[in-house]
C-alpha cells in the first residue's frame, strides 16, 4: 500500500535571522498544508535544507513535524545521506520519532556503482521496518539510480515501496513501470510533470510548489484521480509559468522568497544559498500575482 497518493509537499525549514530554526513557524506551515489538503508532508529533504543542518537539528525538526501532525497526514522524512551509516543512523531515529516513512536520496559526490546503491539502500532498508521511497535525482547527486535497479529493490525488499523521480527520463520511468508491472510507487519529483507521471501510473507529486499553493497543487492530482485529465491538465499547465519562477533559481532559494513576500516568514536560507537575484525576484512576483497567489 502506498505511503499516500496526491499532492506531498517538500517542506522548507523556516529559519530565525539568527540561522536557528523557528519552530513558531514551522508549526503554522505544517498548519497551513493540513488545512488547505496536502495529503502528505516531506521533512528535511531538499527542499528543507538538510544539508546544512546538524544530525540533531535535522532529527528535532522531524520529530517536531511528527508532534504538529498528529498522524493526521503521513510524514515523510527525509533521512538521505552519502554515507551509509549515517543514513541508517538517521533512519533509525526518524522512526523513533514518528515518521510514517523514508525518503533516501542516492548517495552523493562518491557515486556508487549499481551494486553499491543496492547495497546502501538494503542497508538502510533491513534496519527499519517503515515504508521507504528512494530519491532519484541525479542533477543532484551525480548518480542515477537506473529502472533495473530500482525495480529490483521494490521487488525484493519488503518495505522499499518507489522512487520520487526527478530524473525527468520517461524512458527509464516507462521501464521502471513495466518491470515492476506497475507495482512501484513512483511520484513526481518535478512540479512541471505532474500529469505525465501520474499517466505512466504514478501516485502523484512531491512538490516544491505547494509550499505557496498547496491546495491547487493537491487539485491537480485529484482531478486526474477523478478522471477528469482534461482538468487536470489545464490546471499543471496554469501552473507552468510559476513553477518556472521557482526553480529559476536552485531550490529552495525562489520557494522562500515566495513564502517571504506572502508574509509566511519562511526567513533566510543557510549559506551556502544566499538570497533571490533582484531580477529574479522581479519575475517572481509577476508569476505569483498571474497565479493568484500574491
Amino acid at each position: 500500500m502506498a505511503i499516500f497518493e496526491g499532492a506531498g509537499v517538500a517542506l522548507v525549514t523556516p529559519f530565525q535571522e539568527n540561522g536557528l530554526v523557528n519552530y513558531e513557524i514551522l508549526e503554522k506551515l505544517v498548519e497551513e498544508q493540513i488545512a488547505e489538503g496536502t495529503d502528505a508532508i516531506v521533512a528535511c529533504g531538499t527542499t528543507g535544507e538538510a544539508s546544512t543542518m546538524t544530525h540533531e537539528e535535522h532529527l528535532d525538526v522531524i520529530r517536531y513535524v511528527c508532534e504538529v501532525t498528529k498522524k493526521r497526514i503521513p510524514v515523510i522524512a527525509g533521512t538521505g545521506s552519502n554515507c551509509t551509516e549515517t543514513a541508517v543512523y538517521l533512519s533509525v531515529e526518524a522512526q523513533k520519532l514518528g515518521a510514517d516513512g523514508l525518503l533516501l536520496v542516492s548517495p552523493y559526490y562518491n557515486k556508487a556503482t549499481q551494486n553499491g546503491l543496492k547495497a546502501h539502500f538494503k542497508a538502510v532498508a533491513d534496519a527499519v521496518n517503515i515504508p521507504i521511497l528512494l530519491y532519484n535525482i541525479p542533477g543532484r547527486t551525480g548518480v542515477t539510480i537506473k529502472a533495473e535497479t530500482i525495480a529490483d529493490l521494490c521487488l525484493t525488499v519488503p518495505n522499499i515501496l518507489g522512487v520520487k523521480e526527478a530524473s525527468g527520463d520517461f524512458s527509464a520511468i516507462a521501464d521502471l513501470m513495466s518491470l515492476t508491472d506497475g507495482k512501484a510507487d513512483v511520484y513526481s519529483g518535478n512540479d512541471n510533470q505532474i500529469v505525465p507521471m501520474m499517466s505512466l501510473g504514478g501516485k502523484g507529486v512531491i512538490s516544491v510548489l505547494s509550499n505557496v499553493a498547496p491546495a491547487k497543487t493537491h487539485e491537480i492530482c485529484q482531478a486526474y484521480f477523478d478522471g477528469d485529465v482534461k482538468r487536470s491538465a489545464k490546471l499543471q499547465l496554469e501552473a507552468i509559468p510559476l513553477i518556472n519562477a521557482l526553480f529559476s533559481e536552485v531550490n529552495p532559494i525562489p520557494v522562500k522568497a515566495a513564502l517571504n513576500l506572502m508574509g509566511r516568514q519562511a526567513g533566510p536560507m543557510r549559506l551556502p544559498l544566499t538570497e533571490m537575484e533582484e531580477k529574479n525576484q522581479v519575475n517572481l512576483k509577476i508569476a505569483m500575482k498571474q497565479y493568484g497567489i500574491l
